[in-house]
């Protein structure tokens, strides 16, 4: 079970903040993570969910046209919403991807991998990938991947 935990690409500055459509730039760091994501899913099952903000909508879009819009991933959202919303772990072999804002990303990464809440960052534009594994009966947490487009 794989959930991959991507931070919404450069945004416009000004303007109201759910309504900030991407920049140029955010538009191309959205593209490159999306072609990146698609080549390593494989074309398998995947469930996207976005905040309402469009830039998070816009980068889903880069991705696929088919995602789910939720506002309990807004701006502001604890980390618990954000586990509540995609209700992972889900089926194994599925991927989720959650399309959302920092600080709340790193939280959940935080949550999922050291069990706490914690201040990570996640840049613009990057995913973390982590993974539910089950082995001899015991489960586990794997970062399987951290990625930015200027890695890219």
């Amino acid at each position: 079970m794989d959930l991959i935990l991507w931070r919404h690409a450069e945004a416009e500055e000004e303007g109201d903040d759910l309504r900030r459509p991407l920049t140029a730039k955010g538009r191309k760091q959205a593209e490159k993570m999306a072609a990146w994501l698609s080549k390593r899913l494989d074309g398998g099952p995947v469930t996207i969910m976005t905040s309402e903000a469009l830039r998070c909508q816009e980068t889903a879009r880069a991705l696929s046209k088919q995602f789910k819009v939720d506002p309990r991933l807004n701006p502001g959202a604890l980390a618990g919403s954000y586990l509540e919303v995609s209700n992972w772990p889900r089926e194994v072999g599925k991927a989720l991807v959650l399309v959302g804002h920092q600080s709340e990303l790193g939280r959940v990464a935080a949550v999922v991998l050291a069990n706490k809440e914690l201040d990570w960052e996640v840049r613009r534009g990057a995913c973390w990938w982590l993974q539910r594994r089950v082995k001899e009966g015991k489960i586990f947490y794997l970062l399987r991947a951290v990625m930015s487009p200027e890695l890219l």
